[in-house]
């Protein structure tokens, strides 16, 4: 731990470091919260994982560029003068840098700690959905009007669901699995559905949906709610803020939210998608981004919560045969599991196609 102190002592500006604790439940990056004894704010301080992102040089400087932007767009914007909405800030080493580099080439960044807020792993209630939704429309509303080709592609290939399919067919030529129930249950899954990873890449090759800038991974637990009013009041975790399609952060956001068992439950054959919850974050969400959506956009959007379940599981499973390179896990198979909750919502997105596209409908007039 005195590393860690050394490292945060670098980001503080004011006060000498009290504490660092480890903090969160990310999957990538290694995460702190710092104190200082100074009284002042804490922050929070990240190990950028290098392995996953492989310029984060690219990562700082988008991350830069659209607070910058969101902080300006706020001091004019309406929404924002009717509610909190807080954007995490980059914090600066004492030499003036956004970033500190160990000498073995490890990345760290500190950022501001949004105070007074808290965030769920599961959907507390339906006003709880709506304020999820909210937050995310709130997200993609303050950037809208950046232009896409002013941030770098920091991940090249995440959420391009037909590359991560490519990749776990050359990993299935090259393992030899074992076989199990849950095994041949997941490879029997991906390939009833080969086709279905194509649908959204499709549209926009057809100039069907355009590109826009997306969060890249907008799950509940990454939407900060005030703890006082309940409210949305921020969207963290930016390191994936990238162009893209909003559908996929779309997708996404309600994959997270309308499982009410967790992405990490064990109990995965009771998985489920939940109608009710669905449609409160949808209202959630369109009270914000009708401003910028097209028609065609709604017509992609129970696709895209159908895609991007099947896509994470599609993920889990295929690093689950590589041996755990990419997600961080607690247990052996902890990836076999996740790959299972996630293809047992899909299926239940699949069963309720006709209930889920009519709340769309509904929410569309």
């Amino acid at each position: 731990m005195d590393r860690i102190l050394t490292i945060a002592a670098q980001f503080a500006q004011k006060g000498r470091v009290a504490t660092a604790q480890e903090f969160g439940q990310g999957n990538v990056n290694d995460t702190y919260l710092v104190t200082l004894d100074s009284g002042e704010a804490p922050f929070v301080l990240q190990r950028i994982n290098t392995h996953v992102f492989r310029q984060p040089e690219l990562v700082m400087r988008n991350m830069r560029t659209f607070t910058e932007h969101v902080r300006q767009r706020q001091r004019t914007d309406v929404l924002c003068a009717e509610r909190r909405w807080d954007v995490p800030q980059v914090l600066l080493t004492q030499s003036q840098q956004d970033h500190w580099l160990e000498s073995d080439g490890t990345v760290w960044r500190a950022i501001s700690f949004i105070d007074a807020a808290q965030s769920f792993d599961t959907i507390q209630s339906l006003d709880h959905a709506r304020e999820v939704g909210y937050g995310l429309g709130m997200f993609h509303h303050l950037i809208s009007d950046l232009p896409s080709e002013q941030l770098a592609d920091t991940l090249e290939g995440f959420h391009i669901t037909p590359r991560y399919l490519q990749q776990y067919e050359s990993v299935l030529e090259q393992n030899s699995m074992g076989s199990s129930p849950e095994v041949n249950y997941c490879r029997a899954f991906i390939c009833d559905r080969t086709s279905l990873a194509h649908t959204l890449e499709t549209a926009k090759a057809k100039g069907l949906l355009p590109l826009r800038l997306m969060h890249g991974d907008p799950k509940i637990n990454n939407i900060m709610i005030d703890a006082v009013t309940g409210q949305a009041v921020s969207l963290i975790d930016l390191d994936t803020v990238k162009p893209g399609l909003v559908h996929y952060d779309i997708g996404d956001c309600l994959r997270s939210s309308c499982n009410p068992l967790g992405e990490e439950t064990d109990q995965w054959e009771s998985v489920c998608f939940d109608l009710d919850l669905s449609q409160a974050v949808l209202q959630g969400y369109l009270s914000v981004a009708r401003s910028f959506l097209t028609p065609t956009d709604y017509d992609y959007l129970f696709d895209a919560i159908r895609l991007i379940a099947f896509e994470l599981g599609l993920r889990f499973f295929t690093d689950y045969l590589m041996g755990d390179r990419y997600f961080k896990t607690q247990y052996p198979d902890h990836n076999l599991a996740r790959a299972l909750v996630q293809f047992k919502l899909t299926e239940s997105i699949e069963a309720q196609e006709r209930s889920l596209k009519a709340i769309i409908q509904d929410l569309r007039r």
